[in-house]
């Protein structure tokens, strides 16, 4: 489900068909999919009355029957459970919860899950019911929720749980702001180094960690055609020339309407940011909503303060682009009279394709140059 208005960047279907991947990312069967054009959500139900008593409808439909609904902006604590109670026994779910479970499926480093574990607890804190199974799932690692703490006298059970989860996320930060501190320890020796870092950054699943293995040659670097493939930054030197070398650091992809919990616990990885000399952009000009992906990642850029970085915007993919015979271009050379159209408002964009090598020496060449201009300006 998705609420929309012609103001919004993104075209509706676009946005459900990225929310119909999510889904599929996080294991579950999309079956259907409805949209309501509305100035203003519903308060009580998102939706208005009409299109609620239409998906409800569909709840025994044998073609599009569903136990799940997902919708695509995030909801209030009083609307999903307005939403759960108004269509029976099914579970009702927003983009938030969504990326957040996916986080959760993907982080693999005990400062992502800590990141993640700290986003879902805020997400559920205004959520909780005074229902235990609330308590189970933020992890529970030290024993069952009953066992975290004693009930006070008079304390309801909802109290109880938002003590509970309050605590828990004060753990969390004071977890999360030693990793911190650790990460300034280890960027403080990296400085003394004298290296220069280059930070790849773009919309999830554009092709950052294919890239940053092919710069690198360095093939245990996991990388995969799927959504948020990468949560935790991975950095590597990389060699440009016979005379500069840089580390070159992955970090997390972004995406629209990236939940404000996320963004918030990813500070700390997403201080690397802060450190770079210079910003990839990654973009994948294959997409149909491209323009407004990279407008996402600058919009994300702005709200972190790192918007005023060098940045080289290189186009990925290239070589999916249609050729003599439809199936792709056969080198760079036969993407020539396409580039003009691909890079109308990009003029200094590099056209590469991480999969295939190309246009590599190309972005080397840039690196290097912006490298050299930055590091004379600051001396």
């Amino acid at each position: 489900m998705q609420r929309t208005n012609e103001r919004e960047r993104w075209r509706a279907d676009a946005s459900m068909e990225e929310l119909a991947l999510l889904a599929r990312t996080a294991g579950a069967v999309v079956t259907g999919q409805s949209v309501q054009r509305l100035d203003s959500p519903n308060p009580a139900t998102y939706v208005g009355k009409g299109k609620l008593e239409e998906i409800r409808a569909l709840r025994h439909d044998p073609d599009r029957g569903y136990t799940m609904v997902l919708f695509d902006d995030e909801l209030s604590p009083s609307q999903q459970l307005n939403l759960e109670r108004a269509l029976g026994d099914v579970k009702v779910l927003d983009r938030t919860a969504l990326i957040l479970d996916i986080f959760a499926m993907r982080a693999r480093t005990r400062e992502g899950r800590l990141q993640v574990e700290l986003a879902q607890s805020e997400y559920l804190l205004p959520r909780l019911k005074g229902q235990w199974s609330h308590l189970e799932r933020l992890g529970g690692r030290s024993g069952q929720p009953g066992a975290i703490g004693v009930r006070g006298p008079g304390e309801t059970q909802i109290e109880t749980d938002r003590r509970l989860v309050r605590r828990r996320i004060q753990r969390l930060k004071e977890q999360i702001e030693d990793v911190r501190k650790q990460r300034a320890l280890y960027r403080r020796r990296r400085e003394r180094e004298g290296l220069p870092v280059v930070a790849l950054v773009g919309y999830t699943n554009a092709g950052k960690s294919t890239l940053m293995r092919a710069l690198t040659r360095d093939e245990d670097v996991f990388a995969q055609d799927q959504l948020f493939a990468t949560l935790d930054p991975l950095t590597r030197r990389v060699h440009l020339d016979g005379r500069h070398t840089a580390l070159l650091t992955d970090t997390v992809g972004f995406i629209q309407k990236l939940p404000t919990q996320l963004v918030a616990a990813f500070r700390a990885t997403l201080e690397e940011l802060m450190d770079a000399t210079v910003l990839v952009h990654v973009v994948d000009i294959t997409h149909p909503e491209a323009a407004a992906q990279s407008q996402t990642v600058e919009d994300t850029l702005r709200e972190l303060g790192v918007a005023g970085k060098p940045t080289i915007t290189v186009l990925n993919k290239v070589d999916r682009i249609g050729g003599a015979n439809g199936d792709g271009v056969r080198s760079l050379e036969e993407l020539a009279p396409f580039q003009s159209s691909l890079a109308a408002n990009i003029p200094d964009a590099v056209f590469i394709s991480a999969e295939k090598r190309w246009g590599l020496d190309l972005l080397r060449t840039r690196l290097v140059e912006v490298l050299d201009r930055e590091l004379a300006r600051a001396g």
